[in-house]
């Protein structure tokens, strides 16, 4: 088993998601998960409520569109009552990371969502793409100029995969964004933005083994935005190596 925090993006196999949740989230718990990270649960809390009670997983984390909101509030509420304690924005636009001011709207906005977060008993935190690295403000990826502007009580999940196609060096980013990294993406393959082409990890380009001791504290969430193949076994494999190279 894992001797860190290592969960699952659900978004891994929304096809089966949409199918048969309960079912799908079974043959994660048989992989060895014992944590999920949610997507597109607001609307269908009841099901997941169910699901996750039946199969015995927990969520600790989850992704909504919240910066997208005019009333986060049911977000808030349906990640509450699945016992979320991290609500993840997982995309702001690429074309709003290109200047100091986009970045300084954002963290704005991101701020005021922590807020609001807050009081609802959530952290809120925030999920790059490689457009967010890619992309800087006199010379400095746009995330870090980001993590500058925003208050203590925003988290960082980084997507380590989408960190290394933006031109950085994942393992250093880590450490230079520190622990206001609560989570991580942990995905491999090619070192590109053809989706089609990741694969489990330590199968690829990505240092994996770089990543995970660069985030220590961080939670582990596996992923796959595509995958030539079933999912399910796409993640059993990683998951059996993330567990056995996580020292």
């Amino acid at each position: 088993m894992p001797g860190r925090p290592l969960s699952v993006q659900l978004y891994s196999v929304r096809g089966a998601v949409a199918d048969d949740l309960q079912g799908s989230l079974q043959r994660l718990a048989d992989i060895g998960f014992t944590n999920v990270e949610l997507y597109g649960f607001v609307d269908k809390a009841d099901q997941y409520a169910a699901a996750l009670e039946a199969t015995g997983l927990s969520a600790p984390s989850a992704h909504a569109p919240v910066l997208q909101y005019d009333d986060p509030a049911p977000a808030f509420e349906a990640a509450k009552r699945l016992g979320v304690g991290t609500l993840i924005d997982p995309h702001h636009p690429r074309e709003q990371w290109t200047t100091a001011d986009d970045v300084q709207r954002a963290a704005e906005l991101m701020n005021r969502a922590a807020e609001r977060a807050s009081q609802a008993g959530l952290a809120f935190g925030y999920h790059n793409h490689w457009w967010e690295l890619e992309n800087r403000v006199d010379g400095t990826p746009a995330l870090e100029v980001l993590a500058a502007e925003l208050s203590p009580e925003v988290v960082l999940e980084v997507d380590t995969f989408w960190a290394s196609v933006g031109g950085v060096d994942a393992p250093d980013l880590l450490r230079r964004l520190g622990d206001r990294v609560q989570l991580i993406h942990v995905k491999d393959g090619p070192i590109s933005r053809d989706t089609r082409t990741q694969l489990p990890a330590g199968q690829g380009e990505v240092d994996v083994p770089a990543v995970l001791a660069a985030a220590p504290r961080a939670m582990r969430v596996l992923e796959f935005d595509d995958y030539d193949g079933d999912p399910f076994d796409g993640l059993a494999a990683s998951f059996a190596w993330v567990s056995e190279h996580d020292r």
